[in-house]
């Protein structure tokens, strides 16, 4: 069926191929931070145990909201891990890592999916899509946030994270 909402055909498909690849990225995290959560050790267990939680829950209902994107705009959502895997610059964590090295990989997953999402919304604002742009400026918002939340941990001159650090 033919769709005439001011964003053309050409338009739409840039612009998907942009929010597939937030897609991937914002999956990808959601997966490693899952992991984390139920992976995480030592001495901060509980905080980061209810932070990852906290994060990973906001997560996945973000990607919903990015894959009804795609498909308001007239496409399908990929929706392998496959796929995603290919899409995302974020790569899956096969082994158990400390606390402080979760955290690392966190804060620097967080802030390939903000690159990400603001070449999304440049890619939006070109083409007029005013929605998309609005939603990912939201959701680099929140990843900007965790970054900075995961970033404390590392940056404490002393405690428990700092004794996590000479055992690795």
């Amino acid at each position: 069926m033919h769709m005439d909402t001011g964003i053309n055909t050409e338009d739409r498909a840039k612009i998907v191929e942009s929010l597939s690849t937030v897609l991937g990225d914002a999956f990808m995290l959601y997966l490693k931070t899952h992991n984390f959560h139920w992976n995480v050790t030592g001495p901060m267990f509980s905080t980061l145990h209810v932070m990852f939680e906290e994060q990973y829950t906001e997560q996945w209902n973000a990607l919903d909201d990015i894959a009804e994107r795609i498909r308001a705009l007239g496409h399908f959502a990929p929706a392998t891990s496959r796929r995603y895997t290919e899409l995302s610059s974020i790569k899956e964590e096969p082994d158990v890592l400390s606390a402080k090295e979760m955290i690392r990989q966190l804060v620097d997953g967080n802030e390939i999916l903000v690159r990400t999402l603001r070449a999304g919304v440049k890619v939006a604002d070109e083409l007029d899509d005013f929605p998309t742009a609005d939603m990912l400026t939201t959701r680099m918002e929140v990843h900007e946030k965790n970054a900075w939340m995961l970033r404390s941990f590392l940056e404490q001159g002393a405690g428990s994270m700092q004794g996590d650090a000479s055992s690795e």
